[in-house]
């Protein structure tokens, strides 16, 4: 098309808008993957908790700090900090933090509690 003409004005308008629409999807896959990272590392926390609730579970019997020693080596076994641990008679209660960035600049900690003991009636 040549200057003066009727349309002239709309050259490129394609090229901005298809831009634009991929900025959008990019937008979208950054948050998705930070949703999915954030997902992540709750479900880390969980198992962590979890498996740190049941080994020192299994050492109740040796004393508080013995069971949370062991809870303690299985949590960061499974890539978590234990952040609590106590025995409450024969069950031992913990709390686990997952450190998390899902967007650079923007750190989170994903936290869990798990309880584990004998089975009762």
């Amino acid at each position: 098309m040549t200057p003066g003409r009727p349309g002239a004005s709309d050259r490129g308008g394609a090229t901005v808008c298809l831009l634009v629409v991929g900025l959008v999807f990019v937008l979208v896959g950054v948050f998705g993957a930070a949703i999915g990272t954030a997902r992540t590392a709750r479900h880390q926390a969980r198992v962590g908790a979890d498996f740190a609730a049941l080994a020192g579970a299994g050492r109740a019997l040796d004393g508080d700090g013995v069971a949370c020693a062991a809870a303690d080596e299985i949590a960061r076994a499974n890539g978590a900090r234990l952040a609590g641990c106590h025995l409450d008679g024969l069950d031992v209660l913990v709390t686990v933090e997952v450190p998390v960035t899902p967007l650079p600049g923007f750190r989170r900690t994903a936290t869990a509690t798990s309880r584990a003991g004998p089975v009762r009636d």
